[in-house]
C-alpha cells in the first residue's frame, strides 16, 4: 500500500544564493546525513551545488510523501546516486527512524537533471508487517 507520493523540483541558483547566505560548509552541515556529508566532502568543488540540490529535492519530495504519518528530518534520509556506495546500483533513498516503530516501508526515488533545474520524485510504501 502506498504511504505517500512526493515532488520537489528545485532552481540550482536558489541554491547556490543559499549556500553565499550561509555558507556551503555549514548548509551541507544542516541538510545531509553523516554519510551524505563524507561524500560531499570528496567530491570536486564544481559539483558541490548540485550534490546539494540534488539532496534537497529529493528530501523535500521525502518529507511530502511522508508527511503527516512521518516527519523526518533532513539528517533521517540519505540519498545515494548511481555508483555511490552501492556498487552500481540504481539510486536509492533511505529513511533511518529515530523511533523503532514507523510505518515506512520501501522508498522509490527519482531524479532529473535538466540545466539549471533537478526534479526529484519519491513514492513511499507503507510498511507490511
Amino acid at each position: 500500500m502506498i504511504l505517500g507520493i512526493g515532488v520537489d523540483v528545485v532552481h540550482l541558483p536558489r541554491i547556490a544564493a543559499l549556500i553565499a547566505r550561509r555558507g556551503q560548509e555549514r548548509f551541507a552541515q544542516k541538510i545531509l546525513s553523516n554519510e551524505e556529508l563524507q561524500s560531499w566532502r570528496a567530491i570536486h568543488e564544481r559539483d558541490r551545488a548540485r550534490f546539494l540540490a540534488v539532496r534537497w529535492a529529493v528530501k523535500e519530495a521525502a518529507y511530502k510523501a511522508m508527511y503527516p504519518t512521518v516527519k523526518p528530518t533532513w539528517k533521517d534520509l540519505s540519498f545515494w546516486s548511481l555508483g555511490q556506495e552501492f556498487n552500481g546500483s540504481k539510486p536509492s533513498l533511505s529513511y533511518r527512524s529515530p523511533y523503532p516503530d514507523t510505518s515506512v516501508g520501501e522508498i522509490h526515488s527519482s531524479i532529473s537533471h535538466d540545466g539549471e533545474y533537478v526534479f526529484a520524485s519519491v513514492l513511499v510504501c507503507q510498511r507490511t508487517e
